[in-house]
């Protein structure tokens, strides 16, 4: 349950019998057992799971009733010391009415018994269960008190952010649900216990809602359907369950393919998005009864999957619809601006490296879109001393095939007389020699974009703008940025996308360069070429490797994650590729260079939004140039000794 992980486990065990209660509590027991052995914290079985959900008319007997009651007594004894939370079924007298309950258990201890508020009219259960009573009632059980209704959140003081509901059956779906009461109420995971007879398409069908569930009320919901024990005089059965956080479907069992399915939650992230999004409605706590649970906080192992590459769209026809889109989002925004400054011309810098190659694109696709010539666009290469033949020969070969203008102007004298000036040593190779370079090209790029009535547009990624990789008021500045709200690795993943479409349709003109340029080592090209004329400064070999820098910053951006949290996730997901030493390197450098270059970000040029991780000051990243990395670069620094 560290860093906010809670496994959890949706059972539908097979053998189940109609009736036979104390049976049922045997294989409920076994169940739950199994799951505790998995670390499951949680653990939901499904509806009526001590009598069956098909008891019809017997549930009107005295003796099924009392016999499930009994069943409870024997299924807490059984699970007594498992150490796992979990969710049992069963009918429930009270007052004079029967309810369709659900228990929830821990420790050998009856914790509560929440009730279905809707007894639905297609099947019989209005001929036996009363709906839930509107305020949570007093219920004696073995002469303890505890609550029977709907208002209860069951809390867990020793596991932060780590609170449940329980909902019933169709409960989940009414247009006025207590779900959502229940999440305003501070439940993080909502557990739904149901008996849905299997029907074609019924399991789509659940899945999407319970999916859109949690992804609208920002939530973790394990739903959990009878399995195929139950009756099969009318209805089949299949044990369809599954496991949802945030609109993501993490783990399923699809109808008769299985007993259970158990993954990890991150009650965390869940809290961590509803404080981000203060929209949240918590306005009815105080309709709801908080029942704690003693509950001791233990290592969870990771078994759910994290994405590598959290950026990037995937390989087939979904995620070229979404590269499709961000291109189309770079480039209206450009053509908007583009109008509203009445620019005759579109000015960049072209290197032959991978983010002025995408800027480009993206003008070109704006030109399209505006419905004027490609010429429109003057690209500019200004080469100096560490410019090489093959990045020059792709930005040439690129702006050929795209049709747009081309002018070369070489900086390497002015520069030269530049360094000369100020008095710097031309053989000292030092950030001086460099940022002299990259503030040339801007002051030119600014200049000829004045004398053709120009908008200089920016080519810099959100990866560089995270670690301060840019000469401030150099290559740092534009009249409008395409590329500020894409990182390195999407940058190159829209690249590929443009090679690929580039080829299919025979533009091997296009396609050629754009594959080279992402073979290419990324580099600012500042320093002089090796005496082969390849590549001399790498971009990763001094800043870290843009993949890791990428997983790294969407949890710290997005999640609010701690490094401890990162770094977990990262050996999780990238363990293969990076050992623990590595991982702790470029997680320090992250941290550290990202709070002293927040000067830079804070005086950023316009650029269109693309995704839910920015760092424009406008609206994206707020943060003042004087914050101190001081707290995260300390818990990286223990991290390491006790790792």
């Amino acid at each position: 349950m560290k860093d906010g992980f809670v496994k959890v486990a949706a059972l539908s065990p097979i053998g189940m019998r109609p009736a036979d209660c104390l049976h049922n509590a045997s294989v409920c027991a076994t169940a739950v057992s199994v799951a505790a052995e998995k670390g499951a914290v949680l653990a939901l079985l499904p509806e009526l799971c001590l009598t069956g959900y098909t008891c019809g008319d017997l549930f009107l007997n005295r003796k099924l009733v009392d016999s499930a009651l009994e069943a409870l007594r024997i299924y807490l004894a059984l699970t007594a010391d498992c150490g796992t939370i979990s969710v049992v079924g069963l009918p429930v007298a009270h007052a004079g009415k029967i309810y369709n309950c659900a228990a929830v258990c821990f420790g050998g201890m009856l914790l509560g018994l929440v009730p279905k508020c809707h007894i639905p009219n297609h099947t019989d259960e209005g001929r036996y269960f009363a709906p839930a009573p509107q305020h949570n009632l007093a219920y004696e059980f073995d002469g303890c008190f505890l609550q029977l209704g709907t208002k209860q959140i069951f809390v867990c003081p020793a596991v932060p952010d780590f609170t449940f509901a329980v909902v019933l059956g169709g409960d989940l779906t009414l247009p006025v649900s207590p779900t959502v009461g229940a999440c305003s109420a501070g439940a993080t995971v909502v557990c739904h216990p149901t008996a849905t007879p299997v029907l074609v398409r019924q399991a789509e069908k659940r899945r999407r809602t319970v999916a859109d569930l949690s992804d609208r009320l920002l939530c973790a919901c394990i739903s959990v359907d009878a399995g195929s024990g139950e009756s099969s005089t009318d209805y089949v059965f299949g044990g369809h369950s599954l496991i949802a956080e945030k609109g993501t479907v993490l783990a399923e069992v699809l109808p008769f393919a299985g007993e259970s399915c158990t993954t990890e939650i991150d009650v965390q992230m869940l809290s961590q998005e509803r404080r981000r999004l203060n929209t949240f409605d918590n306005t009815q706590t105080g309709d709801y009864t908080e029942v704690y649970i003693d509950l001791m906080p233990t290592e969870t192992v990771l078994t759910r999957t994290y994405d590598p590459h959290p950026f990037l769209p995937s390989k087939d026809a979904e995620g070229d619809a979404r590269c499709e889109l961000i291109l189309n989002i770079q480039a209206q925004g450009l053509a908007r601006r583009l109008t509203a400054a009445y620019a005759n011309k579109a000015v960049i810098g072209i290197s032959g490296g991978s983010d002025s190659c995408l800027a480009l694109l993206v003008m070109a696709r704006a030109m399209d879109i505006l419905e004027r010539p490609r010429t429109d666009i003057l690209a500019v290469t200004m080469p100096c001393f560490g410019t090489t033949a093959r990045t020059r020969g792709n930005a040439e070969a690129m702006c050929e095939a795209l049709g747009t203008n081309f002018r070369c102007v070489d900086i390497l004298a002015s520069v030269t007389q530049h360094l000369k000036d100020i008095g710097h040593d031309i053989d000292n190779h030092n950030v001086v020699y460099e940022n002299a370079q990259a503030r040339e090209r801007t002051q030119i790029l600014m200049d000829i974009a004045n004398e053709v009535n120009g908008l200089v547009v920016g080519t810099g990624d959100l990866s560089e703008l995270a670690l301060g990789w840019a000469t401030y008021n150099g290559d740092h500045m534009s009249m409008y940025s395409v590329n500020g709200d894409l990182p390195k690795t999407l940058v190159k993943h829209l690249i590929d996308y443009c090679a690929r479409k580039a080829a299919e349709t025979g533009d091997n003109a296009l396609a050629a360069p754009l594959f080279d340029i992402l073979d290419t080592p990324i580099s600012p090209e500042l320093l002089p070429a090796k005496a082969d004329g390849e590549i001399a400064q790498v971009t990763e070999d001094l800043v870290g490797p843009y993949e890791l820098h990428d997983f790294y910053l969407y949890h710290f951006l997005r999640y609010g994650y701690t490094p401890t949290k990162m770094f977990r996730l990262a050996k999780h997901a990238l363990g293969d590729v990076y050992d623990d030493a590595t991982l702790f390197k470029w997680l320090e450098t992250l941290l550290r260079r990202f709070f002293n270059q927040q000067f830079k970000r804070s005086c950023l040029p316009d650029g269109p939004e693309v995704g839910s991780v920015g760092l424009s000051p406008r609206g994206d990243w707020k943060m003042p140039s004087d914050a101190v990395a001081a707290l995260w670069l300390e818990e990286v620094r223990q991290l390491k000794e006790n790792f």
